[in-house]
């Protein structure tokens, strides 16, 4: 009789275990980590793959001439009220977030200008992965 309850409570236990690994897609943080987010479940269509991981270092293969062609398109600069650092999370309304072009090697992601700094960011979650100096 107890060996029944305990398969029981295992059985019951299973698909819970198995739902709670998979809620969400995997979020990749900068600081080399990944995490899933159960609040963006079901959004993966909408968004593209990310091709390259912001966690191996720089996500641009030419910073200098991304700047220059970043400031050639005259993006209006999105004044955050604190110093944008890798990591932060703007807002979605008021930034005009444009795609990164092919040649810089960053498909999938965007980009913007914050506090007058060309800014890379994750598209999912709008977190700045990469400033351009």
């Amino acid at each position: 009789m107890m060996k029944r309850i305990l398969l029981a409570a295992v059985l019951t236990a299973l698909p819970v275990t198995a739902f709670a690994q998979t809620a969400g897609p995997l979020i990749r943080d900068p600081t080399g980590g990944v995490t899933r987010d159960p609040a963006l479940v079901g959004t993966e269509m909408f968004y593209p793959t990310l091709t390259r991981d912001p966690a191996g270092g720089t996500m641009i293969s030419d910073e200098q001439g991304f700047r220059t062609y970043v400031m050639g398109q005259r993006v209006h600069s999105y004044q955050y009220g604190q110093p944008v650092q890798v990591g932060t999370v703007l807002p979605a309304r008021g930034v005009v977030y444009r795609a990164v072009p092919a040649q810089y090697g960053a498909q999938g992601y965007r980009y913007t200008v914050v506090n007058d700094e060309p800014v890379i960011i994750e598209p999912r979650t709008r977190r700045v992965v990469e400033i351009i100096d």
